[in-house]
């Protein structure tokens, strides 16, 4: 027993070591050699870049930081000036990890034993998350601050699974310009899955307040209801970004759920990032985005950008115009909006829901 303690304590040792910020920071600055800033923001018009990542494992952290600088470079290159990453964005350092797919396979309801040297129960993905979280926090962190500050852009980072005192929550980043955290959403409404894996929830949405406009990042299932756009909208929220990683064959009209009919009924400019790829046992599938009011689009069809496959890497791109969203919503025919009526009863009814 007290050797296996010492093996655990050595392999923590050497995880930090891997994804020491020092050691990100050396291969950010031979990576973004001669990088350039992408221009900054003026005037009501935003570029902006919903990416759909390929999930992969990785054994050394730089190969990750590698991969996520090479996305970023990619969509700076193409002008934008806020990037988007998808849900689970920290998934794929769980490569570090001896066995992960293994534990993976039994955490997706497979096999309920783990041959690792001696079989035993699986470990959560709780347990998971609490054990290598506080490790790969760090590097997180510096990598996507980092990047920020290279390319000169808000870089909305995904969300991670990570642990928060006795909780694991499911969280969402977002990063200025100059590399500064501008905010963080914590999912509020989970999935049956995230349920099992013992996820806590928020209980509020956010809207920050930046020179690029007011910016809203929750998470994958809230985007299923209409209460979240609508909640957002009220609060000023101009563009609502949406992590997904959605781990079932993809469907287009159970994708309708999602994303484009909240920007209809709530008029806000819909930016939706994907993670796609097989890990735990699991299969994401997605189709990143940009999504309009159906009046600020063309062709009508409320869609501004949307990557092509729903199981390869892309890229969605679109300039959004902020004045003409809000003189949309100061001359729409048809908003239902009664806001002593959603004072008056909507607290209540939700907040006696168990």
């Amino acid at each position: 027993m007290a050797l296996d303690g010492w093996k655990e304590r050595l392999f923590r040792r050497y995880l930090y070591w891997l994804c020491r910020p020092a050691r990100v920071r050396r291969r950010l600055a031979i990576l973004a050699k001669g990088a350039r800033k992408v221009p900054p923001v003026e005037g009501d018009c935003l570029h902006v870049a919903a990416l759909q990542v390929q999930l992969e494992l990785y054994k050394d952290p730089l190969d990750y930081v590698e991969a996520m600088h090479r996305r970023v470079r990619e969509a700076a290159a193409m002008g934008a000036q806020l990037v988007a990453f998808p849900e689970y964005n920290n998934l794929a350092l769980l490569g570090m990890l001896p066995g992960i797919q293994t534990m993976g396979e039994a955490a997706s309801g497979g096999e309920q034993e783990v041959a690792a040297g001696t079989a035993g129960p699986a470990p959560s993905v709780a347990d998971v998350v609490r054990y290598v979280g506080p490790v790969i926090a760090p590097l997180l962190h510096t990598l996507y601050s980092n990047l920020a500050v290279t390319y000169g852009l808000y870089l909305m980072a995904g969300s991670f699974l990570l642990p928060d005192e006795d909780n694991v929550v499911n969280r969402a980043f977002l990063y200025g310009p100059g590399g500064q955290l501008v905010g963080t959403q914590d999912k509020v409404h989970l999935t049956p899955m995230e349920v099992d894996w013992g996820i806590a929830t928020d209980t509020d949405f956010h809207v920050f307040d930046t020179p690029a406009g007011k910016i809203a990042t929750p998470v994958c299932m809230d985007a299923t209801y209409f209460e979240t756009f609508r909640i957002l909208e009220l609060k000023g929220a101009e563009m609502v970004i949406i992590p997904i990683a959605n781990p079932e064959p993809y469907n287009h009209w159970l994708a309708l759920r999602g994303i484009w009919p909240r920007v209809q009924e709530c008029p806000v400019y819909g930016i939706k990032s994907a993670l796609v790829g097989n890990l735990l046992g699991f299969t994401f599938t997605g189709r990143a985005g940009v999504f309009a009011p159906a009046e600020l689009t063309v062709d009508g069809s409320g869609v501004l950008d949307i990557v092509t496959s729903s199981e390869e890497e892309g890229m969605a791109m679109a300039v959004l115009d902020l004045a003409a969203l809000q003189e949309l919503r100061r001359d729409h025919p048809w908003r239902d909006s009664n806001l002593t009526l959603y004072r008056r009863y909507f607290p209540q009814v939700y907040q006696s829901i168990p």
